[in-house]
Formats: structure tokens, sequence, C-alpha cells
């Protein structure tokens, strides 16, 4: 089977979040399994940078809109682990200094960035190789099945070929006018409660799941949550009549580059087996954080993440003065949000020999908290898959976190009397809960070290790597394309 990817990111080229990680694995594991896998992005001037004097396969498509076309190249972007992959060249769209937005705000043009880019793979496709299934990504080329079931639906070299859409965060759907309608050369029939209009507003996101012929999400209790008014932001009794048609999916992580057995980024190797390196890396993260007085009896905890109250920073702010109060030291690396960023500089503050911050993204020394602290927080308001944790578990760094998508999914809690269990889990979202699941972790690694080691062991063992998601995408694109031949 040929497999057509579009997506607006992907790792090693460009990245804001989980999708980049996920386009950079799932389409060479998707390679590996005997199927062709092309992946399309757009010619950002991020990637530009990284992949520069790129030769064009297309010179020119034309992208029409209401009263002018727009002139698309499509360029070689070469094989990377037996994946092809094309770069959408529109400069006066794409050249821009950030993705999607700058700190004033979303780009106002953005249903015409991602429009154009969504076009273009469909006509770049005819000539390049039209695929059995065009495997699309959040509501940036979420318009694919929406073209491809209206303007392109009598279109003979592309009737046949299946879409899915996987929704890696149902809060982000890309909410436009209603003009857009007639902006992007679609029908206004299409502009109804049961099609692309939500709100007054034409919904990218929504029409993508009306459209697609299954639907995705990237974890099963994910799956599951959006379909509920509290986590589908909207698109909830959409997704309910889709459920048959819906399918979560747990995303997989690159071992390749986290496992501590070959991490070139951490201080030492180690493995279940063989523990020792885990303490020469908490003596060189703590060195690392100008951290090098605590004591070796004294459990450090570590947070990378994105800065926002969704990966749940108001319950820290909540319990912040409480925690570091206790026998800990608190390592905090990230950017995001000014409130958050301001709230962790003024606890460092009050708190100096108890916490360090970096207000920064570090990928080495995000290896470093991973491999180095002895407990990871993670208490998401909602986490649709989350990495960290999975990370974490590979590093023998115990996750305390809210049991909510794939959070749920990937940590199971701890039994003492089993000697089972990978991490420790708070079920509702509250400040008392997350606290006491900080507890508990706390009690085990001071009182018990044959059980925390044993704790460590059963998360360094657990296997997410994407071969199994894969063989899930796998099955599930062929029965699309049965259903679609």
């Amino acid at each position: 089977m040929h497999i057509v990817f579009a997506a607006s990111e992907c790792v090693p080229f460009v990245k804001t979040g989980g999708l980049a990680d996920v386009m950079g694995a799932l389409p060479a594991e998707i390679a590996r399994l005997g199927h062709q896998a092309t992946v399309y992005l757009p010619y950002y001037r991020q990637v530009r940078e990284k992949s520069p004097e790129k030769k064009p396969v297309i010179a020119s498509l034309t992208i029409p809109f209401t009263y002018y076309n727009r002139f698309v190249s499509v360029l070689d972007g070469g094989k990377r682990d037996g994946v092809q992959f094309y770069f959408v060249d529109c400069p006066e769209l794409f050249d821009r200094e950030s993705l999607y937005a700058t700190q004033s705000g979303d780009y106002l043009d953005n249903w015409e960035r991602f429009g154009l880019f969504s076009r273009t793979v469909l006509e770049a496709s005819k000539q390049l190789g039209v695929p059995d299934i065009f495997h699309v990504h959040d509501w940036q080329t979420a318009m694919i099945p929406v073209y491809l079931r209206s303007v392109y639906y009598f279109d003979p070299a592309l009737r046949n070929a299946g879409a899915i859409l996987t929704i890696h965060n149902a809060g982000y759907q890309g909410w436009f006018p209603p003009q857009t309608t007639e902006r992007l050369l679609l029908p206004w029939d299409l502009f109804t409660m049961d099609r692309v209009e939500q709100y007054d507003t034409f919904n990218f996101l929504k029409g993508g799941m009306v459209y697609s012929d299954a639907l995705t999400t990237v974890s099963p209790t994910y799956a599951k949550e959006i379909q509920t008014p509290e986590f589908g932001y909207g698109l909830d009794s959409t997704l309910r009549k889709r459920a048959a048609d819906l399918h979560g999916i747990l995303n997989g992580v690159d071992y390749t580059k986290w496992n501590p057995a070959t991490d070139h980024n951490i201080a030492a190797h180690y493995t279940p087996d063989r523990l020792e390196g885990k303490s020469a890396c908490r003596k060189d993260l703590l060195h690392a954080f100008g951290a090098s007085h605590v004591s070796a009896e004294t459990a450090v905890l570590g947070i990378v993440s994105r800065f926002a109250t969704q990966k749940g920073f108001d319950l820290i702010a909540q319990i912040a003065h409480r925690l570091l109060n206790e026998d800990v030291y608190l390592v905090v690396l990230g950017t995001g949000e000014p409130y958050y960023e301001n709230l962790f500089r003024s606890l460092q503050e009050q708190y100096a020999a108890k916490m360090s911050v970096k207000i920064a993204y570090d990928d080495a020394l995000a290896h470093k908290v991973e491999a180095g602290a002895d407990i990871f927080l993670m208490p998401s308001r909602y986490e649709p898959c989350g990495l960290n944790q999975i990370y974490s578990l590979k590093y023998g760094t115990v996750p305390v976190v809210h049991a909510t998508g794939g959070l749920e999914d990937t940590v199971a809690e701890w039994n003492g009397e089993t000697g089972e269990g990978t991490g420790f889990k708070f079920p509702h979202y509250d400040a008392n809960e997350f606290y006491a699941a900080i507890e508990r972790a706390l009690g085990l690694f001071r009182s018990d070290k044959k059980a925390w080691t044993k704790l460590m062991q059963n998360g360094m063992k657990q296997d997410y790597s994407w071969s199994e998601p894969a063989k899930e995408y796998a099955a599930l694109y062929e029965e699309v394309a049965r259903r679609r031949s």
C-alpha cells in the first residue's frame, strides 16, 4: 500500500509538540512493514534553514482562491529511513518567523496557509503518486478529506483514495469566519451544523472529522474522553456520531533516542539489571542545575514541560509551598505562559536551596532530567498521550501523574503487596489528591529501597516502541482501503 502523510510538523525538520515526534517515527515504521510512505510538509523558513537548496519536482502548481491564484512549488526532500519527503514551497505564506502565530496572536491567514497546503497535497499526489490512504493530522491538514469528498469528488484519479484523520489534541480546531467557505472555493452547502459549521464559524477539524473514512487519536482513554463535553471542546457530539470509526491508538516513542543504555546526553549508561549509572546521572543533573549540595537521601523531583494550565501547573502552584517544605529538591525545565514562568522564578527566589528552574527549551538537558531525577511530576489536566511519562519509565524515574488520557494508559499504580505497577496516579484533578500521590511516592522512596528498585525496574521493562502501534495503523489503512475499493 501507499500511504501519504500530511502534517504541519515533523522531526527533524520542525517541531513545536508531540505531532512532530509522531511524524518523525510512524512513517518510517510503516515503511519497515513493507508499505510505501510519503510525507508532505510546508517549506517553512525553519525547514529551509535545515534543508536548503532543494530541487523542485513540480515547478509550479496553480492553487485557486476567490479572486486570485497562488503558485506553489513542490520540492524533493529526499528519502530518510525509507520515507520520501516533499516540501510545499509558497514563500509568501510559509517563510515566516513562526509556524502558526506571533506573540500578538494567530496568523490571520492561517485559513489560507493550510487550505493551500491541503489542496497542494492533493494536486501534487496526482503527479507524484496517488496513495491508497491520505493520513492527515490535526486541523492544519483536516481540509484534505473535506476537499477529497467535495470539490474533488468526481476526480477519477482521487476517487478511491481513503482518508484517515488523527486528532492529537481536540482543543486546537482551526476556527475561521464563515466567509472561509467561499474563499476556499467550497460549496456553501458544506457550511451546516452537520458538516463544517460550529457556532457560526468554519471549523477545519470538524470538517475533517465528518469527511474522513476513519478517525484516530493518540491513546485509548483519550478516545473515550473526547466524546465527553469536558474534553471534546464542543465536538463531542460529532465524535459520538463517529464512535464506530474512532480508534484510540497509543503513540509510541523512539527508543533509539530515549534509552538510558545508549543515550549520549547522559553521564552514564544503565539498564534494569545494572542500575549503577543512575546515581552518576543524578549527580550530573544536580551539577547542571547548580545543586551539588543535595543529599543522596533527598528525593529529586523533575519537571520537563511546556508551562501551561493544561499541563497541571495550577495544581503545582497550589501545592508548591507544602511540597518545598518537604525533604525534596525540585528541578524544572521548560518555557510557556508568562504567568507560570514568573511563578517558578518567584518560587526559586523563595526556596533557593530547594529548587532550580531553567526557563528554556533544551533537549540535552531534558535527557539529563529524565535520567537523573528520582520522581517525575506530570499532573496534566488532560493529556491525549504524553511522552515524558514514557521516557521516565524507561529511565527508571518514577512518574506521578493524573489518571487521564495516555497517562492513564501507560502508568500503572504501584501495588506494594504484589510488587506490580510502574508509578503513582491520582484519579481526580485536585491539588490534594496530587499531593497525596507525591506523598505515596516519597514514602516508598524513603522507607523501602528494595521495593523502590523493583518499581524502577518495572517501568524500565515496559515497551512503548512504535512497532505495535504501526501494525495497528497498517491494519486500519487496509480496512479503509477495502471499504473505498
